[in-house]
């Protein structure tokens, strides 16, 4: 679909990386660090980091194989095509999907709760009161008019979508430097205990939470058909990503480690730039919020575009509603599906701020789903179709990788059942079930419609 009526193959090397990255450093880094610590401990956060990230590189690998073989838009949903058949397919891309909007949702809602931060009055007009969290249409806007925004920005061009992306993601770099500078100058080795908290449990706990913030890595696969570089290229690019994303992760938990006490640990909404205040006054904690807007925008916006392939991808194969199969004639770009994603997101605000939590892990239990699809397609395709020309190939322990990806995926997949310490609570189910729900109905729709076909 690279043609002229197609997608617009332009996206570079730099594009895709800030693209990638960009989507796996949003907003939990200053929000949630503190939660890590108190979860888990200084060094627990830090472990359960390198875990995630370990099993995270794994799947990635799987994917650079994958990504640089077949090069289509829509990624999980060409592979598991071709492995699973069409049920199995929908399973996956639905999926991830879900993770892709769950994601967008999260960042509109965290958008909204920095006004929170700057102590900005938007509670006008009550809405409603959703799990002890009064809403005001003021407060939603915040987030629903970015929505509407970058929705705008999506539409016109996916370039124009990559030039925001490497602005905003070297304005996060700078914010880390600074949490760094912070660190080292004012650090202090007796914040960082306790190391370990509720032992194997607390770090267990953060494990679970920690997918959903390593997704991002799987929008290069999302966009191969707009990316002007070797295929072997992409699954370079995968890699990098991912090892990028376990390294910022790591410095940030130890950083806001050595700054917090446990005063700022237990009472701060934005421990990261808490944790910077309390080194370098409310001018560095500043710096660390605009560097994590600029995350909720690089996040949010590759999520538009892996989200809004995956659905145009779908629509193509006969999955989805063939209007969101369309280009816009002008721009090239799947237009139907982002602004169906901006309308989901512009609302997610109106959950109020506790939605933030539910996001994560209902959208971290939907990534480990697709990611174990991907696995089991990539151990098939290699049991069914060796000889496929693989530019980026695993050697000499490919099929290895490809079982060992399985098997971590399914381990983690167990951690968000019923009887685990880090099972998903009642209201995060409901989110699973809704979107498993309209998934049914939309596979039953198209099967009626085409057939097995």
């Amino acid at each position: 679909m690279s043609g002229d009526q197609g997608l617009a193959r332009v996206l570079t090397r730099k594009d895709v990386l800030a693209l990638a990255f960009g989507a796996m450093i949003g907003w939990g880094w200053v929000a949630l660090s503190g939660t890590w610590i108190l979860r888990a401990g200084s060094l627990g956060s830090i472990l359960a980091f390198v875990i995630a990230g370990s099993v995270m590189l794994i799947v990635a690998l799987l994917y650079a194989e994958l990504a640089a073989a077949m090069p289509e838009v829509g990624g999980e949903h060409v592979y598991s095509l071709r492995a699973l058949g069409r049920t199995g397919s929908f399973i996956c891309t639905w999926a991830i999907v879900f993770v892709y909007i769950s994601i967008c949702c999260f960042e509109a809602v965290a958008l909204a709760s920095v006004v929170d931060y700057f102590d900005i009055n938007l509670s006008h007009l009550f809405l409603w009161r959703v799990a002890e969290y009064d809403v005001y249409l003021g407060w939603a806007l915040v987030g629903g008019v970015t929505a509407v925004l970058l929705t705008v920005v999506n539409v016109i061009g996916i370039k124009l979508s990559a030039v925001v992306q490497i602005v905003v993601t070297l304005m996060i770099v700078a914010s880390g430097l600074v949490l760094i500078t912070g660190a080292s100058i004012g650090g202090s080795i007796s914040n960082i205990d306790p190391f370990f908290v509720s032992g194997v449990a607390g770090v267990i706990t953060v494990v679970t939470m920690l997918p959903f913030f390593f997704v991002g890595f799987d929008v290069i696969p999302q966009i191969a058909e707009e990316v002007d570089l070797p295929h072997r290229e992409l699954g370079t690019l995968t890699i990098l990503s991912v090892c990028m994303a376990i390294v910022w992760y790591c410095v940030v938990v130890a950083g806001v480690a050595f700054l917090a006490d446990d005063a700022t640990l237990q009472s701060s909404k934005l421990t990261t730039a808490d944790a910077t205040a309390n080194v370098l006054g409310k001018s560095g904690a500043a710096v660390i919020v605009i560097g994590g807007i600029a995350g909720i925008v690089t996040s949010w916006n590759a999520f538009i575009i892996g989200g809004s392939r995956a659905i145009y991808a779908m629509a193509q194969s006969g999955m989805l509603p063939q209007f969101l199969a369309k280009l816009h004639p002008r721009y090239r770009t799947p237009h139907a599906a982002i602004i169906l994603i901006g309308i989901l997101t512009f609302l997610a605000p109106l959950l109020g701020r506790n939605a933030l939590t539910w996001f994560v892990n209902a959208g971290s239990f939907g990534a480990v789903i697709a990611y174990l699809l991907v696995a089991v397609s990539f151990v098939r395709l290699r049991y069914r179709e060796p000889e496929m020309p693989r530019p980026f190939r695993l050697q000499p322990f490919g099929l290895a990788i490809g079982w060992l990806g399985v098997g971590c995926c399914a381990a983690l997949g167990l951690l968000y059942l019923p009887g685990s310490p880090s099972a998903l609570i009642p209201m995060e189910w409901m989110i699973v079930i809704a979107w498993a729900f309209f998934g049914a109905i939309a596979y039953a729709a198209t099967q009626f419609k085409f057939g097995a076909q």
